[in-house]
């Protein structure tokens, strides 16, 4: 009798606690960078954890700037993934990148989500999560959520009004105003707001949001399949790397706000001192990246797209440093999402933060677990690299706070509990 009642009562607790969770999110799976890869990851787990999670989005595009195939840039289509039930929309992706036209790419799913967000209220979600970037897409959802009488959440990946003032677009006047003004507004339509960092936190009070309804949701890693067993033999062959030279690795989005142009500057410097810099990956910034190392004849730089991602923690643990790279102004606004694998494979990276940022008072709390250097300064970031490098493999300190902080299971527990508790359900 008293297996039958423990069964009974673990039946029941499956049940209160079983959610209703709708997603919705310009990125997704199998977009394996950035916030498309923590969003799909986040949703299967949650799926897998007994929660029916329905995703509206758009095709994977990022960070090629382009439609993957087999999806189509301007169809709606339903698939089901690992259990989870994703709505693709209609997108405008531009092959050349410009503000205009990326403000237009975000107002395009912005608008074709729109019918779709409105018809999952008869679905009647329990929690409706909105990962940002982009803003775009918050009202709506947050209209969505108050009329099924769902709690909502919007999770800050990105500032994206502080990042693009951060760089110096319309950083004065009206437009600087507005912008605000929709960022704050948008912020205060939610029943909660989550983010990656504790500076990020403070922004959102900043921003007008009561600090009890901030949630911390840091992205995460797996760290055991970063720390299982590597072959850096064979990435170096893969890449075309001798054994006796420095391996100066930057792996993630090659866009704008990372200032890239960095990594072309210090490759000149050192290129008759055995570093080699490999780039992997894909954004819109490449192009113009590869044509300033076409200028300057550098031949100890090498460009690849994405690598699959089975093969990340060889390539993460095969390189000698790693780069961590940002313009001023967005260090706190954009919490780079390369960090996380980089710090789990226990590797030697140099991060180019100011002191008070959350990366530079990373660095400060926890002794040796990144070389840090001002950012936007060539002689700096070599400076960097070269104690990076001398450095010891692999970085203990790293591996130590990731699988104490940033551990897969352990983010996303305490995050589907902090949904529970805002439902009303608690284990």
């Amino acid at each position: 009798m008293f297996i039958s009642i423990q069964k009974t009562i673990s039946v029941t607790l499956c049940v209160i606690n079983n959610m209703k969770i709708l997603i919705v999110g310009l990125n997704y799976s199998p977009d394996i960078t950035g916030i498309g890869k923590y969003t799909g990851e986040m949703a299967e787990w949650l799926g897998a954890r007994g929660h029916h999670v329905r995703v509206v989005t758009a095709p994977p595009y990022y960070p090629q700037w382009k439609v993957q195939k087999p999806y189509k840039a301007f169809f709606y289509k339903k698939e089901t993934v690992e259990g989870v039930d994703i709505y693709r929309c209609p997108l405008y992706v531009p092959t050349e990148v410009s503000t205009l036209k990326r403000v237009i790419h975000l107002l395009s799913f912005s608008m074709s989500s729109a019918p779709l967000l409105l018809s999952m209220i008869f679905w009647k979600p329990d929690v409706v999560v909105n990962p940002v970037p982009s803003l775009f897409s918050s009202p709506l959802t947050a209209l969505a959520a108050k009329l099924c009488k769902a709690k909502s959440v919007m999770h800050v990946q990105d500032y994206e009004v502080e990042a693009m003032l951060g760089l110096g677009m319309s950083n004065r006047g009206f437009v600087s105003r507005l912008a605000r003004g929709f960022e704050r507004w948008a912020l205060g339509l939610f029943s909660k707001v989550s983010t990656i960092s504790h500076s990020m936190m403070r922004k959102a009070v900043e921003k007008g949001v009561p600090e009890k309804n901030i949630i911390f949701f840091p992205n995460w890693s797996d760290t055991a399949h970063f720390q299982k067993e590597k072959d850096p033999v064979a990435v170096r062959e893969r890449f075309g790397i001798a054994e006796r030279e420095k391996l100066i690795l930057y792996s993630g989005n090659v866009g704008d706000k990372q200032g890239l142009e960095q990594v072309i500057g210090a490759a000149d410097i050192l290129k008759d001192e055995g570093y080699v810099f490999v780039v992997v990956g894909d954004g819109a910034g490449k192009k113009k990246l590869v044509e300033l190392a076409h200028r300057k004849k550098l031949e100890n730089i090498k460009f690849f797209s994405l690598q699959p991602f089975d093969l990340l923690p060889s390539i993460l643990g095969a390189a000698d440093c790693h780069l961590v790279v940002q313009r001023k102004g967005v260090a706190d606004a954009v919490l780079p999402s390369k960090l996380t694998n980089i710090l789990a494979v226990g590797g030697n990276a140099v991060i180019t933060a100011e002191e008070e940022t959350e990366l530079g008072i990373l660095c400060e709390q926890h002794n040796g677990i990144a070389v840090r250097v001002e950012p936007e300064s060539i002689d700096e970031l070599v400076k960097g690299i070269q104690i990076a490098v001398g450095c010891s493999k692999p970085n203990a300190v790293a591996m130590g706070y990731a699988k104490k902080f940033i551990d897969k299971e352990f983010v996303l527990e305490r995050f589907e509990q902090s949904l529970l508790e805002l439902q009303g359900n608690r284990i």
